[in-house]
């Protein structure tokens, strides 16, 4: 944190600066895995890893959510979070996010019903995202929402992706990147309402601390998967 004032709370402007400066110079867009893709310099087969592996990530994202979903008290904070569970998981089978991702699954050349059941995860990703899934369960309620502000970072890096699919994978047909373009409107609506509320509940300077701490953690967990990928390549 920038200081400590006393242990007094930062204020709602300050607690979001620091949220902010930590989740982005940590983000996993600057990990050189990513910087090869966006550069064009993966392989068709390192491209398809990628996208086997991250499934099994996005799998836990609806699962991660139905967790925070059951610590809060609030049905407001329920309506509004369930419908990140909605987007994932749509609302009939063949909808959704999920259903998206094995779509781009398909068009990179992969079997998406052999995605879908986690044959090509590698040991240290699945590790990874079960371990996002436990820190989940064992935080308080702001500071598992905490932990999910890297999706602040992901409208900008979805949008980045899908110029540079287009420019450096043309093999890669333009309608199944549909998933990085759902994002970039739906990660900024999710993003907004998550910091608000980690803003709004986290009154007292030590669960700012620990909430800053929760989006490291996730930081470190998106960068642990691709330094798997990296190391497999």
């Amino acid at each position: 944190m920038i200081r400590e004032r006393a242990r007094e709370p930062l204020s709602a402007e300050e607690f979001a600066g620091s949220l902010r400066r930590e989740g982005e110079r940590r983000y996993h867009d600057r990990h050189p895995f990513h910087l090869r893709m966006h550069e064009g310099k993966l392989t068709k087969a390192q491209l398809q890893q990628w996208v086997a592996n991250r499934y099994y990530y996005q799998s836990r994202v609806p699962i991660k959510d139905a967790i925070i979903l059951s610590k809060s008290e609030d049905p407001d904070f329920r309506r509004m979070w369930i419908r990140r569970i909605q987007d994932q998981d749509g609302d009939a089978a063949g909808e959704g996010g999920l259903a998206l991702w094995l779509r781009l699954a398909e068009g990179v050349g992969l079997d998406p019903e052999e995605v879908a059941a986690f044959r090509k995860v590698l040991p240290g990703v699945r590790l990874a995202c079960d371990a996002y899934v436990q820190l989940v369960q064992q935080a308080s309620l702001v500071e598992a929402v905490a932990s999910s502000l890297t999706e602040s970072f992901a409208p900008d890096l979805m949008s980045r992706r899908i110029e540079a699919w287009e420019k450096h994978y043309p093999w890669v047909h333009s309608d199944v990147l549909e998933y990085f373009r759902s994002r970039v409107t739906r990660a900024r609506r999710d993003a907004d309402q998550a910091i608000a509320f980690v803003c709004r509940s986290a009154t007292t300077y030590v669960l700012q601390e620990k909430c800053v701490a929760a989006l490291i953690r996730k930081t470190e967990i998106l960068w642990h998967i691709l330094d798997c990928l990296q190391v497999g390549t």
